[in-house]
């Protein structure tokens, strides 16, 4: 008995800390952990004369309990797995969507590069052609004033 207490407390445990464990079934899992597997031919706390089909029926499985846990788990699981390949599309794509967002916000960055390295060259080239005309009229003033010495 001290056997089946101190499971329960570790199933108990367990469920805290992994929300995908079934609690259904966790008084038959224990006692199955303890006392070992049924044997078809007996009903467990039953007494030695009756047998499955007496107690459960013909056309029950419930004397059998880990086929249907088995199946239900693995239906769990697929679930699970479709639930993940679908949140892993989602972010597949989301991804996909922020590298082309970042790959036009570069593109426009290189434009914006572009047109201010342009926009620079002119500025440049505007100085130079004032520059020379400051030359050039500094040039003529001092050519009058050689002429009028």
């Amino acid at each position: 008995m001290e056997k089946l207490k101190e499971k329960k407390t570790e199933y108990k445990a367990i469920v805290l800390t992994d929300s995908s464990v079934n609690l259904e079934n966790i008084d038959n899992i224990i006692i199955t952990e303890v006392l070992g597997p049924e044997k078809h031919s007996r009903v467990r706390f039953q007494g030695s004369g009756v047998t499955p089909t007496q107690y459960f029926g013909s056309g029950s499985q419930q004397y059998m309990p880990y086929r249907s846990q088995t199946q239900a788990e693995v239906q769990r699981l697929r679930d699970q797995i479709a639930q993940m390949q679908a949140s892993t599309v989602e972010q597949i794509t989301e991804v996909e969507r922020k590298y082309e967002e970042l790959q036009q916000r570069l593109r426009a960055d290189a434009v914006a590069r572009k047109a201010a390295a342009a926009g620079r060259e002119v500025a440049a080239a505007a100085k130079e052609a004032e520059a020379a005309a400051m030359v050039a009229e500094q040039s003529r003033k001092y050519d009058e004033l050689q002429l009028q010495l």
